[in-house]
C-alpha cells in the first residue's frame, strides 16, 4: 500500500506530519515519531516576541554604562553587528537534522515585517529542510483597515521568501475577508505551500483571581470541518502550491478525509499529545486497512477525489450546504 505523498517538493513516505507542538521538542520523541511512520516533522516555533525580547535585552546591557569610560567604547561592536535571538532553536534544528532521516521543518511565528525575519535564513543555515512561517495576528485595532492587515501579512511572506532558498510553507488563519484570494496572494508572494489553518487561542477569565490568562484546550473533531472545507475549495486552484490540513485530526478516517479533499499532508498535534508518538503508526495502519477494503492502492489515488473541483455536487462546499444543513435539522 503506497502512502507516499509529495509535499513542498519532498516525497514523504507517509502524509502524517506532526505539527509544531511540545511533542516535537526533543530528539528522542522525534525519533519515535519517525519510527512510527511520520513523513516529516515540524519543530516548535521560534516567536517574533522571543527574538525582539533578546534583542532589547542585549542592547540594554551593551549600552548601559558604555559612555562612562572611554575605553569601554571598544569592548564590544555595535548592537547592529550582533546576531540576536534564541540560539537554542537553532541548535534544536541542527540536532534534529543530524538525527532524523525524514524532512525537518523549522517554524517561525510572527506577524509584522522587521529585522526578526533574519532568523528565517538562520534556521535554513542550521539545516532545516523547509520553513513553516506561522502568520499569527489578532487584528484588534479598529483604526487599522483589513487591507493593511492583509498587505502586511503578504509582505512578511515576501520578505521571508527573499531570504531563503529552502521550501516555504505559510500557516495562515481563516479569517480574511476573501480567504481564496488571500491564499493566492500568499502563493504569488513566494509560498510553496499553505497550512490550513492556524488555530487562534483565546484567553480565559479566572473568576477567583479576576485575571485574564492563557488556557489551552486541545482541539477535537469539531475543528476538522474548517480545514476540510477550505482544502476542498482550494485544491487545484492554487497552482504549484502544496496544501496541508491541520485541526482536529484524530484517527485514520480523519486523515483519509483530508487527503480525499486534496491535502498533500495531514498535520497532527493534539491527538499525539493525548496518545503519544506511536499513534502515528495506529493512524497509518488504519489508513492501510480502509484503503485495502475499498481497493485503493495509493494515497495519490485518493488525493483530491472529493475536492470541490472533482465533486459531482460542487455546491456542497458553498452556501447551498449551509442552507440545507439548517433547514434539514429537526427536533
Amino acid at each position: 500500500m503506497d502512502l507516499s505523498t509529495r509535499y513542498l517538493g519532498f516525497i514523504l513516505d507517509s502524509p502524517i506530519v506532526p505539527s509544531a507542538c511540545p511533542i516535537t521538542e526533543n530528539i528522542d520523541t522525534l525519533k519515535r515519531l519517525e519510527d512510527a511512520g511520520a513523513g516529516a516533522v515540524v519543530l516548535p516555533s521560534l516567536f517574533e516576541e522571543q527574538v525582539r525580547a533578546e534583542e532589547r535585552t542585549l542592547h540594554h546591557y551593551m549600552e548601559s554604562g558604555s559612555e562612562s569610560y572611554a575605553e569601554s567604547l571598544s569592548y564590544l561592536p555595535a548592537p547592529a553587528d550582533f546576531q540576536f535571538g534564541p540560539d537554542q532553536h537553532l541548535e534544536r534544528v541542527r540536532k534534529a537534522k543530524e538525527s532524523l532521516g525524514i524532512p525537518v521543518v523549522a517554524s517561525l511565528n510572527g506577524s509584522t515585517p522587521g529585522g526578526w525575519l533574519e532568523y528565517a535564513e538562520k534556521l535554513a543555515q542550521a539545516g532545516a529542510d523547509a520553513l513553516e512561517l506561522n502568520v499569527y495576528r489578532v487584528a484588534a485595532d479598529p483604526e487599522v483597515p483589513g487591507s493593511r492587515v492583509e498587505a502586511e501579512a503578504v509582505a512578511v511572506v515576501a520578505d521571508v521568501r527573499a531570504r531563503i532558498k529552502i521550501p516555504l510553507a505559510v500557516k495562515i488563519g481563516p479569517y480574511y475577508s476573501s480567504m481564496a484570494e488571500m491564499a493566492l496572494r500568499f502563493v504569488r508572494a513566494g509560498a510553496d505551500g499553505l497550512v490550513l489553518f492556524n488555530r487562534f487561542y483565546q484567553p480565559d477569565l479566572d473568576l477567583e483571581t479576576l485575571e485574564v490568562g492563557p488556557k489551552l484546550l486541545l482541539s477535537g473533531p469539531q475543528a476538522q470541518r474548517l480545514p476540510l472545507t477550505w482544502t476542498a475549495l482550494l485544491h487545484g486552484r492554487v497552482q504549484g502550491a502544496s496544501l496541508a490540513a491541520t485541526g482536529g485530526v484524530q484517527n485514520a478516517e480523519d486523515a483519509i478525509k483530508m487527503l480525499m479533499v486534496g491535502a498533500d499532508a495531514v498535520m497532527v498535534a493534539a491527538e499525539l499529545l493525548r496518545r503519544g508518538p506511536e499513534h502515528v503508526k495506529t493512524m497509518l495502519d488504519g489508513m492501510r486497512a480502509w484503503m485495502s477494503e475499498r481497493e485503493y492502492t495509493s494515497a495519490a489515488q485518493m488525493k483530491g477525489s472529493m475536492s470541490q473541483k472533482a465533486c459531482g455536487n460542487p455546491s456542497a462546499f458553498e452556501r447551498a450546504n449551509y442552507v440545507k444543513t439548517l433547514t434539514g435539522y429537526h427536533i
